[in-house]
C-alpha cells in the first residue's frame, strides 16, 4: 500500500516541519502537548477557533489518558496507515468541565463535567446512516492525523459527543469511558451474555477493559493469557476467573490451546484477540469451538499468516472491531452503577507540563506495572 516507503522518508527526518498549517498559534494562552518528531515532544501554544460554532461547547481538560496509539505516533510516527507529517497535538482519552456552549445547545451548560467521545463522523455517507459511524470515512478523530487530540488546556468539540457525567464519576474515570468503549463494543459484536464463556488473548488496557466488559454483559466465566506473569496477576485482581502464562513462539500454538481449553472447563464461545498478532490470532482461530465468535481487536501486526481455511470449515466468525459506536452513555452508566470498576487501572498519574508529559509518555512505553497512565491537568 505504499505506507512502509512514506513512513521511511518522514522518519528520517530529525523533526517535523514547525511552519505548516496546523501549528499556526494565536494568542499563546492555551497550551497544549505537541507531537514534532520521534520522540519528541514539545509544549507550545495550540490555537482554538475564534469563534465557537452553534452546536459545540469549549471544555476545559482536566483528566486525559495515554493510549497506545498516542505511544506508537510518538515512537514511529504512524499507527496502521496513519501517518504524521506535521506536528499534532497529541492525546484522546479525555474529560473535562464546559468552559462556554454554543448557542444552540441545550443538554449542558457551564460547568458540567463530560466525557468526550473524540471521533466526529460526517453523518451524511452511507455508514453513518445505516449506524456505523465509527466506519466514516470522513472520521475526524482526536489525535489521528491530521487531527489533532486533547492533551490540551482547552478543546472545541461538537456538543453532541461530550457526555455529563453522573455525580459519582470522577473525571479520571470519565477519561476511561474511552478505552473502555472499546471492551463494551467488542462484546458487543460479540453477542457476549449469561450463556458466553470469553478467552481474551492479552492483559494490557484493552484486554483488561475488555474483560471487565464481559463481565459486565454476564459472562459467567472469563480466562485471561498474556505473556506476562504480572499482567495476569492483575487480570486476576480485577477479576479473571483463571489466566494463562503463555509464550511468544508459535510453535507452542497447540499446547497452549489445551491449556486455554483446559483453562476455560468448557467451550470457548468469544475470544477476543487484544493483541493482533500472528501467534495469538492462530491461537483464538484454534481455541474457539465451532460456531464461535472472535473479535480482532489489536492491531499489532497488519498482515498475517493464519490457519483461515480449517476455522472456516468450523464456520468460525471473525469479527474486526474498530473503535466503537453508541458507547459512552452505556459506559457511564457501567461505571456510575458499580458493575465496572475503572479505577485499579488507573496506574501513573502526571501533571502538564512538558517535562511530565516526556516522563509519563515514557512510563506508557515501558509498560511493566503501568497500566493507565492519565494526566490531571
Amino acid at each position: 500500500m505504499g505506507v512502509e516507503g512514506e513512513t521511511k522518508s518522514v522518519a528520517t527526518e530529525q523533526g517535523l516541519s514547525a511552519n505548516g498549517a496546523q501549528e499556526e498559534v494565536g494568542s499563546g494562552e492555551n497550551m497544549a502537548v505537541w507531537v514534532c518528531g520521534i520522540d519528541d515532544l514539545k509544549m507550545k501554544p495550540f490555537k482554538l477557533p475564534s469563534t465557537l460554532g452553534n452546536d459545540e461547547v469549549r471544555v476545559r481538560m482536566k483528566a486525559v489518558g495515554i493510549c497506545g496509539s498516542d505511544v506508537h505516533y510518538l515512537k514511529h510516527l504512524q499507527c496502521g496507515d496513519f501517518i504524521v507529517k506535521e506536528p499534532m497535538v497529541i492525546g484522546h482519552e479525555c474529560a473535562g468541565i464546559v468552559e462556554e456552549i454554543g448557542k444552540d445547545v441545550e443538554h449542558l451548560k457551564v460547568g458540567d463535567r463530560v466525557a468526550l467521545e473524540p471521533g466526529i463522523a460526517c453523518h451524511r455517507c452511507d455508514l453513518c446512516k445505516e449506524g456505523c459511524y465509527n466506519l466514516c470515512p470522513k472520521m475526524k478523530f482526536f489525535a489521528t492525523p491530521p487531527v489533532h487530540g486533547s492533551l490540551a488546556q482547552e478543546v472545541v468539540h461538537p456538543a453532541d459527543l461530550c457526555f455529563k457525567l453522573p455525580e459519582n464519576v470522577t473525571l479520571e474515570e470519565g477519561a476511561m469511558c474511552e478505552p473502555l468503549s472499546v471492551g463494551v463494543h467488542a462484546c458487543r459484536r460479540a453477542g457476549v451474555g449469561p450463556p458466553t464463556k470469553v478467552l481474551i488473548l492479552g492483559a494490557g488496557p484493552i484486554g483488561l477493559v475488555t474483560m471487565l466488559s464481559a463481565h459486565a454483559f454476564g459472562s459467567p466465566k472469563v480466562v485471561v493469557a498474556d505473556i506476562s506473569p504480572e499482567r495476569l496477576k492483575v487480570a486476576k485482581e480485577l477479576g479473571a476467573d483463571a489466566t494463562v502464562l503463555v509464550s511468544t513462539d508459535v510453535k507452542d500454538v497447540d499446547k497452549e490451546v489445551t491449556a486455554l481449553q483446559e483453562a476455560m472447563g468448557a467451550r470457548i464461545d468469544v475470544t477476543c484477540d487484544c493483541a493482533g498478532v500472528t501467534k495469538t490470532m492462530t491461537t483464538a482461530l484454534k481455541a474457539t469451538r465451532s460456531g464461535g465468535n472472535i473479535c480482532l481487536i489489536g492491531m499489532g501486526h497488519h498482515d498475517m499468516t493464519v490457519p483461515l481455511t480449517p476455522a472456516a470449515a468450523r464456520e468460525v466468525n471473525v469479527l474486526g472491531v474498530f473503535r466503537y459506536r453508541n458507547t459512552y452513555p452505556l459506559c457511564l452508566d457501567l461505571i456510575s452503577s458499580g458493575r465496572i470498576n475503572v479505577k485499579p487501572l488507573i496506574t501513573d498519574r502526571f501533571g502538564f507540563s512538558e517535562t511530565e508529559a516526556k516522563n509519563a509518555f515514557e512510563r506508557s512505553a515501558n509498560g511493566g506495572s503501568s497500566i493507565k497512565v492519565m494526566f490531571n491537568l
